[in-house]
């Protein structure tokens, strides 16, 4: 596995959480974003269209890609809450990160949309009874997963981003800091 690309390694869902684990998934929520505020806050524009890896996204889309990501995620865990086994959308997130949105709009908007979001999110997840995340989508890549895995999936994803532009923001220092030795 590429260590770059994937600096958490891939997605390994529990299968059969129990409702300690499930409470540490949605627990992890709230601190996404702030997160992200605390890595990038003294980033400059060039750093943040720096990419984490050859070919890679810039730290802009990556954050402009999880808003679009969690804001797809939340609607498919809602029609699998009210309907039966509903199939996922599916969409080119390479693409949509070539869009003009990606590189024009403000990534205070993206950080602002996923606070709002995340928090509508959360308010769902703490109703929700055990047999809801037994509820099942269909996806086009992994088949029939439950919304147990599907949350799992939502957070291992944020981290995985996170970790991306956490590895970009240390080599940006220590680019700069051998820029500035004598």
């Amino acid at each position: 596995m590429d260590a770059i690309r994937y600096p958490i390694g891939p997605f390994t869902p529990q299968e059969e959480p129990t409702k300690e684990e499930r409470q540490q998934f949605i627990g992890q929520i709230p601190a996404i974003v702030p997160t992200l505020r605390q890595i990038i806050m003294n980033l400059t524009p060039s750093e943040l269209d720096a990419s984490y890896r050859e070919g890679g996204w810039s730290i802009r889309q990556i954050i402009h890609h999880l808003a679009d990501n969690d804001m797809n995620a939340y609607l498919r865990f809602k029609r699998a809450l009210t309907e039966d086994e509903p199939m996922a959308s599916s969409y080119r997130e390479d693409l949509w990160a070539e869009l003009s949105d990606y590189s024009e709009v403000p990534i205070e908007n993206s950080l602002t949309l996923l606070e709002t979001l995340h928090f509508r999110f959360l308010i769902l997840l703490k109703e929700l009874k055990p047999e809801d995340f037994q509820r099942n989508m269909r996806t086009q890549v992994l088949g029939s997963i439950t919304l147990d895995i599907a949350l799992q999936r939502f957070v291992w994803h944020n981290r995985h981003h996170i970790a991306q532009i956490t590895s970009i923001s240390k080599r940006e220092m220590r680019s700069l800091l051998e820029e500035r030795r004598p």
